[in-house]
C-alpha cells in the first residue's frame, strides 16, 4: 500500500508541475482582454503574482522580439528541460 522509500523529490515534482500549469495559464489568459470586473480577474492577479518573480528578471536579460515576449518561453523550457527532470527523478 505505502511505499517505504519516501523521496523529497515527489512533493517538489508536484510543485514544479503545478508551476508549469500556472505558466501555461498565464500564456492562455494573455490572449484574452480581461477587465477589472471580470470573474477571471482574481485568477489573473494570482497567476501574475506567481509568475512575475520568475519572468521579470528574465525580461531584463532577454529582450522582446517585436511583440513576442521570449521570457515566458525561456522559463517554460528551463522548467521543463532542466528543473523538472531533476526534481522528478526517483
Amino acid at each position: 500500500m505505502f511505499s517505504s522509500n519516501f523521496s523529497l523529490g515527489h512533493p517538489l515534482c508536484a510543485i514544479g508541475n503545478i508551476y508549469l500549469i500556472i505558466l501555461i495559464a498565464r500564456a492562455i489568459l494573455s490572449w484574452f482582454p480581461l477587465s477589472a470586473g471580470s470573474p477571471f480577474a482574481p485568477v489573473l492577479r494570482f497567476v501574475h503574482a506567481a509568475t512575475e518573480p520568475v519572468l521579470a528578471p528574465l525580461r531584463r536579460i532577454i529582450p522582446p522580439v517585436g511583440m513576442l515576449d521570449l521570457s515566458f518561453l525561456v522559463a517554460l523550457l528551463v522548467l521543463e528541460l532542466v528543473i523538472l527532470p531533476l526534481l522528478c527523478r526517483i
